[in-house]
């Protein structure tokens, strides 16, 4: 059941939300997340400040620092009484069944996996064999993340669980933005949650892992003697003291009050045959209700495949003096070249009609940590939000591809704010500055390029960056037929 509204306000999240809002009656309040340490804070402080409810909404799980911290918190939330209930993609949870399950245990906690299947759980290779069978439907998922704390503050954006959407990953890390909410867009999120909660799709994780009722005091244990093992982490010790220096700031900086409309995709769009009505899923929604852009269109995204009729759609607003803009990334930085590759089919049209394309790179120059900079570690583009005129800012889970649109589950909020709209330009126009980012051009001659800035210096490349192998991967992303699975 959906937590009442006096439920929500006896809470002290509810009061905080409560009094946060007093100021501005009917609005909702808003704030970016761009910081991965931020990010990761913030849902630790919700575990530990919860008093009812934690829902928690998540494509996958990885294993490392800030999963299981996040894990040890749910815990002592569960011990002290809050309902956590988590629900988690099955092809996410592959590996992670017996400790899902440990976690399902607690009295308090609940875990549902989605659109599960029963064999093939221990390995990727053999959950992707074992999903062979039934193909139609097996790849298809629920790529939704949310995250709900007493029906009085909400979450929603583009990071998962795992060390590398929290700036915490030694090899790579993700640029990643989430939206955190207060005030009445946070009933129809959790709405949301308990659709797909309640829905068949999802299932008891118990249901495919046994274990025994007191599993999750091990659990616990196990926590507890690791955290106490990795407290000093260069990671950890890096959080207590940015959080420890009082010029750092709130964890949460202003909030930009407006409206919000949150929109999410059916949530049995997966057991669907053949691929849906454009108005039943969420990108239709989006469409509807956002409305055609008068002066500006910004779309940042970690995958853009904008196919024949989004690549029309873009070219047509260019042309009638829309300012369009695409932020995603580079072959070099991409972690699926293929996908790139149907990119890659499209790019010069776009050019051609006055598109400004932006890439970012795999690694930049820039130390600062605001969101799109993780000093010298490889980085990759995750966020996935848009830009319209000067008022409106989508965030979500959606990525501007096929699969978002037509295959996969997903959910994000369409806010109304000048404010936000601002705070979200300034943002881009970070990450799309030349020490961190591509600008890609065509000359009159024809031949594409890559512009950006090394050591303080313009340096321009007439071949794409990126190695053999991510080259050869692209190419097969430019087959015709793959395009629409992408």
């Amino acid at each position: 059941m959906l937590l009442s509204a006096a439920e929500s306000e006896a809470t002290w999240l509810g009061q905080w939300a409560q009094l946060s809002a007093s100021g501005h009656p009917g609005k909702s309040g808003f704030a970016l997340l761009s910081s991965g340490q931020d990010a990761f804070s913030l849902r630790v402080l919700l575990s530990e400040q919860a008093d009812r409810r934690l829902d928690i909404q998540t494509y996958l799980m990885g294993d490392g620092l800030t999963t299981r911290l996040l894990l040890h918190r749910l815990l002592s939330a569960a011990d002290r009484g809050v309902e956590v209930r988590l629900l988690i993609d099955d092809m996410g949870a592959v590996g992670q069944g017996q400790e899902l399950a440990a976690l399902d245990s607690h009295p308090n906690i609940q875990v549902r996996v989605y659109n599960a299947l029963s064999v093939g759980r221990g390995t990727l290779t053999g959950r992707v064999l074992a999903s062979a069978p039934q193909a139609s439907r097996q790849h298809r998922r629920m790529h939704n993340k949310l995250w709900i704390a007493d029906g009085a503050l909400a979450i929603v954006g583009g990071r998962n669980l795992g060390d590398e959407y929290y700036s915490a990953s030694e090899p790579r890390n993700f640029t990643d933005l989430d939206l955190m909410a207060v005030g009445p867009i946070v009933e129809p999120l959790s709405r949301s949650f308990h659709l797909y909660w309640n829905h068949g799709l999802a299932q008891p994780v118990g249901r495919y892992h046994r274990v025994n009722d007191e599993a999750w005091r091990e659990l616990q244990v196990s926590l507890a003697e690791w955290f106490a093992t990795n407290a000093d982490s260069p990671y950890f010790a890096d959080l207590r003291q940015r959080y420890a220096d009082v010029g750092q700031g709130p964890l949460v900086g202003r909030l930009h009050w407006g409206e919000g409309i949150a929109l999410w995709d059916p949530p049995g769009k997966p057991a669907w045959r053949g691929r849906p009505a454009f108005s039943r899923t969420m990108a239709g929604e989006l469409l509807e209700h956002a409305g055609q852009p008068g002066e500006r269109l910004a779309i940042v995204s970690a995958y853009f495949v904008p196919g024949e009729q989004g690549t029309q759609l873009l070219r047509q607003l260019a042309e009638s003096g829309v300012e369009v803009e695409i932020f995603t990334n580079s072959l070099e930085a991409t972690d699926v070249p293929v996908v790139h590759g149907a990119y890659q089919a499209r790019r010069q049209a776009l050019l051609d009609s006055g598109v400004a394309l932006y890439e970012m790179r795999a690694e930049s120059e820039s130390d600062d940590d605001i969101g799109f900079s993780v000093g010298s570690s490889a980085s990759a583009l995750h966020i996935k939000a848009l830009g319209i005129d000067d008022d409106r800012v989508f965030v979500g889970s959606a990525n501007a591809d096929p699969r978002s649109v037509w295959w996969n589950t997903e959910v994000g909020v369409l806010v109304t704010s000048p404010g936000l709209a601002a705070e979200l330009q300034a943002l881009a126009a970070i990450g799309k500055s030349p020490s961190l980012s591509y600008r890609v051009g065509r000359p009159a001659s024809g031949r594409l390029y890559w512009e950006t800035a090394q050591q303080g210096e313009t340096v321009r490349f007439s071949r794409e960056p990126g190695g053999f192998w991510r080259h050869l991967g692209a190419r097969l992303g430019r087959i015709t037929w793959l395009e629409p699975l992408l």
